[in-house]
C-alpha cells in the first residue's frame, strides 16, 4: 500500500491562510490504513484546524468529506458538486489522489496536500509500516528469495552486499538489516543459494517511463488488438 504521514499543522495552516471556505478531503484507502488520511483523521484534522484558526481570530469555514479513493474518478464524481463550492481543498490522500482530484475538477480548484507521501510498504505490526517496494517496473524477486534488493538495500545493489556491512547490519544505518544478508538467509532457507552466484546486470531503471501508463488488454482499442495479432 501507499504509506504517507501528515504534514505539520503549522505548514498546513500556512497553506490555508489565503482561503476562507476550506474542505478537508479524506481518502478511505491506503492512507486510512496507515492512519494518516481516512475518515477519522479527516475529522480530527478539521477540528484541529478550526480550533487553531479560532485562536488566531481567523474566521474560516472548514468542512470535511471522505471518499473511498481519490485515485478513482467515480468516487470523485459522486461529490464533485460539493467540492466545487470551496475556495480550497486540503486533500489528505497520497500525492496521486491530490493530483487526480485536481484533474477531475478540471484544474480549476485549488488542491493542497495535507500529507507527505513516503513509500510503498506493508504493515509490520499495528502502528508500524515498512518500505518494501520502489515500483521499479522490473521485478527480480524470483531470483532473490522474495526480498527486494532495490528497496531493502540502502544502495540498491544488484550483486551482493557492499564491503561496509557488519554483523548483518547496513553501514548506512547500523539499526537496519543489510538487504543482501536478508536475501542470503532467505535463499539458504529455500535451498537456492546457487542464485547468489548469478551476476545480475545493471538495474534497468528505464523499465518504467515516467509518468507511466498501463492499459489493460481488455480495454485496448480494437485497432490496437488487431495489430497485435500474430500474422
Amino acid at each position: 500500500m501507499i504509506v504517507a504521514k501528515r504534514k505539520p499543522i503549522d505548514e498546513i495552516k500556512e497553506m490555508l491562510k489565503p482561503y476562507q471556505k476550506i474542505l478537508v478531503l479524506g481518502c478511505g484507502s491506503c492512507v486510512a490504513v496507515c492512519m494518516a488520511g481516512g475518515e477519522k483523521e479527516a475529522g480530527l484534522l478539521t477540528t484541529e484546524l478550526q480550533m487553531a484558526f479560532q485562536l488566531d481570530n481567523a474566521q474560516k469555514q472548514i468542512d470535511t468529506i471522505t471518499i473511498l479513493r481519490q485515485c478513482d474518478r467515480e468516487y470523485i464524481e459522486e461529490v464533485k458538486e460539493k467540492l466545487v463550492q470551496y475556495d480550497a481543498i486540503l486533500s489528505i490522500a497520497c500525492g496521486v489522489g491530490v493530483q487526480f482530484t485536481a484533474e477531475v475538477l478540471g484544474g480549476e480548484k485549488v488542491l493542497l496536500p495535507g500529507l507527505n507521501t513516503t513509500f510503498l510498504g506493508a504493515t509490520l505490526e499495528p502502528g508500524i509500516w515498512v518500505e518494501r517496494c520502489l515500483a521499479c517496473g522490473d521485478c527480480v524477486l524470483d531470483e532473490t528469495g522474495g526480498v527486494c534488493p532495490v528497496a531493502m538495500c540502502s544502495k540498491s545493489l544488484m550483486n551482493g552486499p557492499c564491503g561496509g556491512h557488519e554483523k548483518g547490519k547496513c553501514e548506512v544505518d547500523r539499526t537496519r538489516d543489510c538487504g543482501w544478508v536478508l536475501i542470503y538467509e532467505r535463499l539458504k532457507k529455500l535451498g537456492k543459494l546457487d542464485l547468489m552466484k548469478k551476476i545480475n546486470p545493471v538495474k534497468n531503471y528505464g523499465a518504467v517511463k515516467r509518468p507511466d501508463k498501463i492499459i489493460h488488454e481488455a480495454y485496448q482499442p480494437v485497432a490496437v488488438k488487431e495489430e497485435k495479432k500474430p500474422s
